[in-house]
Protein backbone atom coordinates (compact mmCIF):
# COMPACT_ATOMS: atom_id res chain seq x y z
CA UNK A 1 0.00 0.00 0.00
CA UNK A 2 1.46 3.46 -1.14
CA UNK A 3 1.02 5.78 1.45
CA UNK A 4 0.15 9.81 0.94
CA UNK A 5 2.99 12.07 2.63
CA UNK A 6 0.46 12.91 5.41
CA UNK A 7 0.65 9.60 6.00
CA UNK A 8 3.96 8.89 5.97
CA UNK A 9 4.47 11.95 8.43
CA UNK A 10 1.77 10.04 10.64
CA UNK A 11 4.09 6.95 10.79
CA UNK A 12 7.80 9.03 11.35
CA UNK A 13 6.22 10.90 14.17
CA UNK A 14 4.59 7.45 15.28
CA UNK A 15 8.13 5.99 15.41
CA UNK A 16 9.47 9.10 17.35
CA UNK A 17 7.19 8.92 20.13
CA UNK A 18 7.80 5.06 20.59
CA UNK A 19 3.72 5.15 20.08
CA UNK A 20 1.46 2.81 18.40
CA UNK A 21 -2.07 3.91 16.55
CA UNK A 22 -5.18 2.29 17.19
CA UNK A 23 -7.95 2.50 14.60
CA UNK A 24 -11.54 1.54 15.47
CA UNK A 25 -13.36 -0.26 12.43
CA UNK A 26 -15.59 2.46 11.94
CA UNK A 27 -12.87 5.48 11.14
CA UNK A 28 -12.22 6.60 7.95
CA UNK A 29 -10.01 5.10 5.38
CA UNK A 30 -7.29 7.07 5.84
CA UNK A 31 -7.08 6.33 9.12
CA UNK A 32 -7.42 2.81 9.54
CA UNK A 33 -4.91 2.53 6.54
CA UNK A 34 -2.09 4.20 8.34
CA UNK A 35 -2.90 2.63 11.55
CA UNK A 36 -0.75 -0.42 13.51
CA UNK A 37 -3.94 -2.47 14.70
CA UNK A 38 -7.42 -2.00 13.44
CA UNK A 39 -10.13 -3.43 14.99
CA UNK A 40 -13.13 -3.10 17.94
CA UNK A 41 -12.61 -1.31 20.93
CA UNK A 42 -11.27 -3.75 23.88
CA UNK A 43 -9.38 -5.75 21.62
CA UNK A 44 -7.51 -2.65 20.43
CA UNK A 45 -6.61 -1.97 24.00
CA UNK A 46 -5.67 -5.45 25.07
CA UNK A 47 -3.86 -5.68 21.87
CA UNK A 48 -1.86 -2.46 22.50
CA UNK A 49 -1.10 -3.43 26.27
CA UNK A 50 0.93 -6.32 25.09
CA UNK A 51 3.04 -4.09 23.31
CA UNK A 52 6.54 -2.04 24.19
CA UNK A 53 4.74 1.17 22.87
CA UNK A 54 4.90 3.79 25.50
CA UNK A 55 2.64 6.25 23.73
CA UNK A 56 -1.12 5.00 22.19
CA UNK A 57 -2.72 7.39 19.86
CA UNK A 58 -6.31 6.35 19.48
CA UNK A 59 -8.56 7.07 17.20
CA UNK A 60 -11.81 6.24 18.12
CA UNK A 61 -14.18 8.08 20.69
CA UNK A 62 -13.84 8.72 24.00
CA UNK A 63 -14.66 5.82 26.07
CA UNK A 64 -12.51 3.89 24.09
CA UNK A 65 -9.09 5.77 25.14
CA UNK A 66 -10.66 5.27 28.58
CA UNK A 67 -10.44 2.15 28.26
CA UNK A 68 -6.99 2.05 26.69
CA UNK A 69 -5.92 4.26 29.95
CA UNK A 70 -7.84 1.21 32.15
CA UNK A 71 -6.10 -1.21 30.59
CA UNK A 72 -2.65 0.64 30.28
CA UNK A 73 -2.09 2.47 32.89
CA UNK A 74 1.99 2.50 32.29
CA UNK A 75 0.91 4.31 28.71
CA UNK A 76 0.32 7.76 27.74
CA UNK A 77 -3.10 7.43 26.32
CA UNK A 78 -3.63 10.02 23.28
CA UNK A 79 -7.50 10.96 22.13
CA UNK A 80 -6.86 13.02 18.90
CA UNK A 81 -10.07 14.87 19.34
CA UNK A 82 -11.06 14.93 22.80
CA UNK A 83 -14.60 15.96 21.63
CA UNK A 84 -15.26 13.04 19.70
CA UNK A 85 -18.04 11.43 22.42
CA UNK A 86 -20.59 8.81 21.73
CA UNK A 87 -24.29 8.96 22.21
CA UNK A 88 -23.93 5.75 24.01
CA UNK A 89 -21.74 6.32 26.45
CA UNK A 90 -23.75 9.39 27.62
CA UNK A 91 -26.91 8.15 28.13
CA UNK A 92 -25.83 6.53 31.11
CA UNK A 93 -23.97 8.11 34.32
CA UNK A 94 -22.05 6.81 37.68
CA UNK A 95 -24.99 8.88 39.98
CA UNK A 96 -27.70 7.96 37.71
CA UNK A 97 -26.52 4.03 37.91
CA UNK A 98 -26.31 4.05 41.29
CA UNK A 99 -29.15 5.38 41.90
CA UNK A 100 -30.74 2.90 39.38
CA UNK A 101 -29.00 -0.21 41.97
CA UNK A 102 -30.87 0.82 44.77
CA UNK A 103 -33.96 0.36 42.99
CA UNK A 104 -32.81 -3.35 42.30
CA UNK A 105 -30.64 -4.45 45.25
CA UNK A 106 -28.94 -8.05 44.65
CA UNK A 107 -29.09 -7.99 40.79
CA UNK A 108 -25.52 -7.77 39.23
CA UNK A 109 -25.15 -4.86 36.77
CA UNK A 110 -23.96 -6.27 33.49
CA UNK A 111 -22.09 -3.20 31.88
CA UNK A 112 -21.70 -2.63 28.17
CA UNK A 113 -17.56 -1.49 27.51
CA UNK A 114 -19.59 1.37 25.45
CA UNK A 115 -19.38 2.79 28.65
CA UNK A 116 -17.61 5.66 30.93
CA UNK A 117 -14.84 4.50 32.97
CA UNK A 118 -16.94 5.49 35.55
CA UNK A 119 -20.20 4.01 34.98
CA UNK A 120 -17.72 0.64 34.16
CA UNK A 121 -16.76 1.18 38.27
CA UNK A 122 -20.06 1.23 39.73
CA UNK A 123 -20.61 -2.16 37.32
CA UNK A 124 -20.20 -5.94 38.67
CA UNK A 125 -19.05 -6.84 35.20
CA UNK A 126 -18.43 -6.21 32.05
CA UNK A 127 -19.65 -7.44 28.53
CA UNK A 128 -19.33 -6.81 24.46
CA UNK A 129 -21.29 -7.35 22.29
CA UNK A 130 -20.00 -10.45 21.02
CA UNK A 131 -19.88 -11.77 24.47
CA UNK A 132 -23.20 -10.73 26.49
CA UNK A 133 -24.96 -13.56 26.31
CA UNK A 134 -21.98 -15.88 27.68
CA UNK A 135 -21.76 -13.22 30.04
CA UNK A 136 -25.30 -13.00 31.59
CA UNK A 137 -25.27 -16.82 31.46
CA UNK A 138 -22.01 -17.01 33.54
CA UNK A 139 -23.75 -15.34 36.58
CA UNK A 140 -25.87 -17.13 39.65
CA UNK A 141 -28.36 -14.55 39.97
CA UNK A 142 -31.99 -15.12 38.41
CA UNK A 143 -31.71 -11.36 37.26
CA UNK A 144 -29.83 -8.60 35.90
CA UNK A 145 -29.58 -5.41 35.11
CA UNK A 146 -27.68 -4.39 31.51
CA UNK A 147 -26.96 -1.04 31.02
CA UNK A 148 -26.56 1.30 28.75
CA UNK A 149 -28.03 -0.26 25.07
CA UNK A 150 -31.46 -1.33 25.32
CA UNK A 151 -30.80 -3.43 21.84
CA UNK A 152 -28.23 -5.26 23.73
CA UNK A 153 -30.20 -6.33 26.61
CA UNK A 154 -33.60 -7.16 24.70
CA UNK A 155 -30.43 -9.35 21.80
CA UNK A 156 -29.55 -10.81 24.93
CA UNK A 157 -32.82 -11.70 26.82
CA UNK A 158 -33.74 -13.95 24.10
CA UNK A 159 -30.82 -16.24 24.92
CA UNK A 160 -30.74 -16.35 28.59
CA UNK A 161 -33.37 -17.72 30.84
CA UNK A 162 -33.09 -14.50 33.23
CA UNK A 163 -34.73 -11.74 33.57
CA UNK A 164 -32.82 -8.43 31.58
CA UNK A 165 -33.68 -5.52 33.42
CA UNK A 166 -32.21 -2.56 30.76
CA UNK A 167 -31.55 0.32 30.54
CA UNK A 168 -33.22 3.01 28.10
CA UNK A 169 -29.76 4.13 26.42
CA UNK A 170 -28.91 2.76 22.67
CA UNK A 171 -26.86 3.63 19.70
CA UNK A 172 -28.66 6.04 18.26
CA UNK A 173 -26.91 4.85 14.40
CA UNK A 174 -28.16 1.82 14.93
CA UNK A 175 -30.83 2.38 16.70
CA UNK A 176 -32.26 4.53 13.50
CA UNK A 177 -31.75 2.05 11.38
CA UNK A 178 -36.00 0.78 10.21
CA UNK A 179 -37.28 -2.34 8.88
CA UNK A 180 -38.24 -0.70 5.76
CA UNK A 181 -35.12 0.00 5.14
CA UNK A 182 -33.59 -2.88 5.53
CA UNK A 183 -36.13 -4.87 3.30
CA UNK A 184 -36.15 -2.19 0.35
CA UNK A 185 -32.00 -3.39 0.09
CA UNK A 186 -33.01 -6.81 0.69
CA UNK A 187 -35.54 -6.16 -2.37
CA UNK A 188 -32.60 -4.84 -4.36
CA UNK A 189 -30.20 -7.28 -3.60
CA UNK A 190 -32.00 -10.55 -3.39
CA UNK A 191 -29.10 -13.49 -2.09
CA UNK A 192 -27.44 -11.01 -0.57
CA UNK A 193 -27.49 -12.14 3.54
CA UNK A 194 -28.44 -9.30 5.72
CA UNK A 195 -25.60 -9.34 8.45
CA UNK A 196 -26.82 -7.10 11.46
CA UNK A 197 -25.01 -5.87 14.65
CA UNK A 198 -26.73 -6.47 17.95
CA UNK A 199 -27.04 -3.00 18.73
CA UNK A 200 -29.84 -2.37 15.80
CA UNK A 201 -33.21 -2.98 17.11
CA UNK A 202 -35.36 -6.03 17.16
CA UNK A 203 -37.16 -5.95 14.72
CA UNK A 204 -34.53 -5.16 12.47
CA UNK A 205 -32.72 -7.86 13.81
CA UNK A 206 -35.39 -10.26 13.20
CA UNK A 207 -34.75 -9.28 9.82
CA UNK A 208 -31.08 -10.62 9.81
CA UNK A 209 -29.61 -14.09 8.63
CA UNK A 210 -26.60 -13.34 10.61
CA UNK A 211 -26.43 -11.29 14.11
CA UNK A 212 -22.33 -10.20 14.70
CA UNK A 213 -20.29 -7.92 16.88
CA UNK A 214 -18.29 -5.63 14.05
CA UNK A 215 -15.26 -8.37 14.50
CA UNK A 216 -17.14 -11.25 14.24
CA UNK A 217 -18.56 -9.92 11.12
CA UNK A 218 -15.07 -9.41 9.75
CA UNK A 219 -14.68 -13.09 10.67
CA UNK A 220 -18.26 -14.54 9.04
CA UNK A 221 -17.47 -12.66 5.72
CA UNK A 222 -14.42 -14.05 5.23
CA UNK A 223 -15.42 -17.55 5.35
CA UNK A 224 -19.00 -17.09 3.82
CA UNK A 225 -19.28 -18.55 0.45
CA UNK A 226 -22.39 -15.87 -0.79
CA UNK A 227 -20.35 -12.60 -2.71
CA UNK A 228 -22.41 -10.04 -1.57
CA UNK A 229 -23.51 -8.95 1.86
CA UNK A 230 -26.18 -6.03 3.61
CA UNK A 231 -23.67 -4.60 6.25
CA UNK A 232 -26.22 -3.67 9.69
CA UNK A 233 -23.72 -1.74 11.23
CA UNK A 234 -21.74 1.74 10.58
CA UNK A 235 -20.77 2.24 6.97
CA UNK A 236 -16.55 2.78 7.94
CA UNK A 237 -16.69 -0.76 8.57
CA UNK A 238 -17.44 -1.68 4.91
CA UNK A 239 -14.13 0.10 4.10
CA UNK A 240 -12.19 -2.76 6.56
CA UNK A 241 -14.43 -5.72 4.44
CA UNK A 242 -13.55 -4.42 1.43
CA UNK A 243 -10.02 -4.43 2.19
CA UNK A 244 -10.05 -8.36 3.51
CA UNK A 245 -12.08 -9.22 0.98
CA UNK A 246 -11.72 -7.35 -2.59
CA UNK A 247 -13.53 -10.47 -4.46
CA UNK A 248 -16.75 -9.41 -2.31
CA UNK A 249 -19.58 -6.39 -2.38
CA UNK A 250 -20.98 -4.80 0.44
CA UNK A 251 -24.05 -3.00 0.67
CA UNK A 252 -25.87 -0.22 3.58
CA UNK A 253 -29.17 -0.47 3.96
CA UNK A 254 -29.03 3.25 4.87
CA UNK A 255 -27.33 6.13 3.97
CA UNK A 256 -27.96 7.48 7.86
CA UNK A 257 -25.40 4.81 8.72
CA UNK A 258 -22.48 6.76 9.70
CA UNK A 259 -21.31 7.76 12.92
CA UNK A 260 -20.09 12.03 13.35
CA UNK A 261 -18.49 11.16 16.36
CA UNK A 262 -16.75 8.36 14.53
CA UNK A 263 -15.48 10.47 11.64
CA UNK A 264 -14.28 13.52 13.19
CA UNK A 265 -10.69 12.69 14.01
CA UNK A 266 -8.23 13.31 10.91
CA UNK A 267 -4.58 12.79 10.03
CA UNK A 268 -3.78 16.52 11.06
CA UNK A 269 -5.50 16.03 13.97
CA UNK A 270 -3.34 12.63 14.59
CA UNK A 271 -0.39 14.61 13.70
CA UNK A 272 -0.84 17.53 16.25
CA UNK A 273 -1.55 15.27 18.91
CA UNK A 274 1.31 13.25 18.68
CA UNK A 275 3.34 16.58 17.96
CA UNK A 276 2.05 18.13 21.09
CA UNK A 277 1.58 14.83 22.82
CA UNK A 278 -2.24 16.32 23.78
CA UNK A 279 -4.93 15.88 24.43
CA UNK A 280 -4.19 13.08 26.89
CA UNK A 281 -7.12 10.74 28.44
CA UNK A 282 -6.68 9.82 31.76
CA UNK A 283 -8.71 7.83 34.35
CA UNK A 284 -8.36 8.94 38.12
CA UNK A 285 -6.51 5.35 40.09
CA UNK A 286 -9.79 4.72 42.48
CA UNK A 287 -11.92 4.24 39.60
CA UNK A 288 -9.50 2.65 36.82
CA UNK A 289 -8.79 -0.11 39.69
CA UNK A 290 -12.90 -0.92 40.04
CA UNK A 291 -13.65 -0.75 35.86
CA UNK A 292 -10.48 -2.38 35.63
CA UNK A 293 -12.06 -5.40 38.15
CA UNK A 294 -15.43 -5.34 36.06
CA UNK A 295 -13.22 -6.12 32.83
CA UNK A 296 -11.27 -8.46 34.36
CA UNK A 297 -14.72 -10.35 35.51
CA UNK A 298 -15.87 -10.53 31.77
CA UNK A 299 -12.55 -12.00 30.56
CA UNK A 300 -12.31 -14.22 33.50
CA UNK A 301 -15.75 -16.06 31.94
CA UNK A 302 -14.96 -19.35 30.36
CA UNK A 303 -15.55 -19.48 26.24
CA UNK A 304 -18.33 -21.97 25.24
Amino acid sequence: MVLSARQREVREWLAERQAILLAHNYQPGEIQDVADLTGDSLGLSQAAARTEARVIVFCGVHFMAETAAILCPDKTVLLPRIDAGCYMADTITAPALRARKAELPETPVVMYVNSSAAVKAESDICCTSANAVRVVNSLSQDQVLMAPDRNLALYTQRYTSKKVFYWEGCCNIHDALSREEVLACKAVHPGAPFIAHPECRPEVLDLAEVIRSTSGMLSYVKQAPQSEFIIGTEKGIIYTLAQENPDKRFYSPSDRMLCPDMKKISLADVLTALRDMAPVVTVPEDIRVRALQAVNRMLAVPRD
